[in-house]
């Protein structure tokens, strides 16, 4: 989710935070009241910022979340995860995206335009 959706959508962020909960995760980082901010990545040169959605650990892995809603920028949505899928594979670290109802075709046919197809969505 870029910067401008994360007020709109909070309440899919908390619903996203209590599946990670339950489904024993530890360690959650995510941009909302009450948890610690992920670490942040800036472009060199540039204002340009990436953060994560949630970041979170299980079983001594980490794992990055972003949450994939429509969006009226979808360019940099596919930026965005290009860098988060390429930074976990070169920590060896986990990238998923996590959807709801309605934004599930939306994600499969981002992830298909920059050859992130294999990605499997979590669905809440």
């Amino acid at each position: 989710m870029i910067k401008e959706d994360k007020e709109k959508y909070t309440d899919i962020l908390e619903d996203s935070i209590t599946y990670l909960e339950n489904h024993n995760f530890e360690n959650i980082k995510a941009d909302l009241e009450g948890y610690e901010t992920p670490k942040s990545f800036t472009k060199a040169g540039s204002n340009i910022s990436i953060t994560p959605d949630v970041v979170a650990t299980k079983e001594g892995r980490t794992y990055y979340f972003d949450i994939s809603l429509k969006s009226e920028k979808p360019k940099l949505l596919k930026s965005k995860w290009l860098f988060l899928n390429t930074l976990s594979n070169l920590k060896s670290r986990r990238f998923k995206l996590i959807t709801t109802r309605g934004h599930i075709q939306f994600s499969k046919e981002m992830l298909d335009d920059i050859n992130l197809g294999e990605k499997k969505l979590i669905r809440i």
